[in-house]
């Protein structure tokens, strides 16, 4: 399984980006897909995530200014970002909980990254 990431890019405070994800391989199921960031010197930190039922949670950071979403059918998960802030400059990672078998066990999978730039 791979999960190909991609949309990051530059923005301006205000503006708005979308990241996109797309996981390939064998595939059973996927529990949740979501999204972490790691800024320059920090620690990777959860953004958002959405579960297989649909429910969705966001760190209080980007509550009310970023949407996640899946395409169930395509295996994807996006984010839009609005209203971006310089503080949310970090390289995103997308993130899949996925079963490859009936029956077998649910691993955690990660995108390659795709960098995010905001400028005040």
């Amino acid at each position: 399984v791979q999960l190909q990431a991609s949309g990051g890019g530059l923005a301006q405070a205000g503006g708005s980006l979308r990241l996109s994800c797309a996981a390939a391989g064998i595939i059973f199921s996927i529990s949740a897909m979501a999204w972490y960031r790691q800024a320059p010197g920090k620690q990777r930190e959860w953004v958002a995530t959405m579960v297989s039922g649909g429910a969705s949670n966001y760190a209080d950071s980007v509550k009310g200014r970023f949407v996640i979403s899946r395409d169930y059918a395509k295996n994807t998960v996006s984010l839009q970002m609005n209203t971006l802030k310089p503080e949310d400059t970090a390289v995103y990672y997308c993130n899949a909980a996925i079963r490859r078998a009936n029956g077998g066990r649910t691993r955690d999978y990660w995108g390659q990254g795709t960098q995010v730039t905001v400028s005040s």
